[in-house]
């Protein structure tokens, strides 16, 4: 596993530690912007950033 990878794991691990320990979400240690605040934030939400909410269905 690539280090950069490794870290970014660690970083959201640590995002979702801080949820369960009841801390805020502005309690992110990363600078807004920065690669680690998303991971934090991915962590602290249990989604990627990438899977948004789900559309709602239409008839089609």
């Amino acid at each position: 596993m690539e280090t950069r990878q490794v870290n970014v794991l660690t970083i959201i691990a640590e995002g979702a530690r801080a949820r369960t320990l009841g801390r805020p979400k502005d309690a992110c240690p990363y600078p807004a912007g920065s690669p680690e605040r998303t991971a934090w934030m991915e962590g602290y939400d249990g989604t990627p950033v990438e899977d948004g909410p789900d559309s709602p269905m239409t008839d089609a």
